[in-house]
């Protein structure tokens, strides 16, 4: 895990990559069509937007403030998706509550042997936040691509037959009533479990 540490990328990083990219009317990963680039233009205002309005409950907040243990929380993500839109803003929040956790970003399409490693149902699904003891790179957890709720929402489309457009359109609907209230109460559990498992791993080692 060493080496994607060492080529990954801060959450400034990325977003200047983004950015830059933008400027020149692309977006990350190989597919440069104008849909794509749209997607990513879309998603980047996405992400200032959440990025500005966001509030992370008191609950969660004191919950990130408690990791004693350092670890890293190393995304895989592209930034024409619409869910690594909607979801990284508040996992950066969580991270910026505790200077012991650190998000640090890798592309998908320039890392699919560690992708391949964290697929969802056999998709590489973004993003995917793979949580380390930054002592240790020993994985503690994992979560992605969207909470749960969401994941039971987008199968339940597609197992109706529902078309790829209609079911992305109908889930950017579930996320905007959900103001992010799901992703705060999955992860409020997440770090209890992961600071428990890296107590274990710090006490073996």
């Amino acid at each position: 895990m060493k080496n994607y540490i060492e080529k990954s990328m801060t959450f400034a990083e990325y977003i200047k990559l983004i950015d830059d990219l933008l400027f020149e009317g692309k977006t990350t990963g190989q597919n440069q069509s104008e849909a794509m680039f749209n997607y990513g233009k879309l998603n980047r205002q996405r992400m200032k937007r959440l990025g500005n309005t966001i509030e992370l409950n008191e609950s969660l907040k004191r919950k990130a403030r408690r990791a004693e243990r350092k670890m890293i929380w190393l995304i895989l993500t592209e930034g024409w998706c619409g869910d690594a839109a909607q979801n990284i803003p508040t996992i950066e929040k969580i991270a910026a509550e505790n200077p012991n956790i650190e998000t640090r970003y890798l592309l998908r399409d320039e890392n699919l042997e560690l992708m391949d490693a964290y697929l969802t149902n056999n998709a590489r699904s973004i993003p995917k936040l793979i949580c380390l003891d930054a002592e240790t790179l020993q994985e503690i957890g994992t979560w992605g691509p969207r909470p749960e709720a969401a994941i039971n929402y987008f199968y339940g489309m597609r197992e109706s037959g529902m078309e790829k457009l209609q079911m992305m359109e109908n889930l950017q609907r579930w996320y905007l009533k959900d103001k992010d209230k799901s992703l705060q109460i999955e992860f409020e559990t997440l770090i209890e479990e992961w600071m428990k498992k890296a107590k274990v791993l710090a006490a073996r080692n």
